[in-house]
């Protein structure tokens, strides 16, 4: 298991508890602040500089996340669940996605297929 990506993101240092995430859930209510861009192009991807970005991985499991800074992924291989506490706001990612997370968003993800993304922080 990797290690955190940067202290931008808090992970609890809780062992991972295991998915109980099914393939047939789907999202009543996405998550308003968070986009999800389903397969962007080659020519995209190139223009945001992914490949020059950090990676992160991490196995199935489930964990609290708070964005302390805006960060943009785009996931090489993985499925995830993501939802906020208290709400039946979630949002659905998984492999070929390029997904933003606005800073100050609190939120759980539920790891259904061990995850390696591309990363990036943005403070502003």
């Amino acid at each position: 298991m990797r290690s955190p990506p940067t202290s931008s993101l808090h992970v609890s240092h809780l062992p991972f508890a295991r998915a109980s995430w099914s393939a047939s859930f789907s999202c009543p209510r996405p998550i308003p602040t968070v986009s999800v861009e389903k397969n962007p192009s080659e020519s995209r991807l190139s223009q945001l500089g992914i490949k020059s970005w950090p990676k992160w991985g991490c196995p199935p499991g489930k964990f609290p996340v708070k964005y302390d800074a805006k960060e943009t992924c785009y996931l090489l291989r993985g499925k995830v669940k993501a939802y906020t506490k208290g709400s039946s706001d979630c949002v659905e990612f998984g492999a070929g996605d390029l997904v933003v997370f606005p800073k100050g968003l609190s939120c759980t993800w539920d790891v259904s297929v061990a995850i390696d993304k591309h990363y990036k922080f943005d403070s502003s």
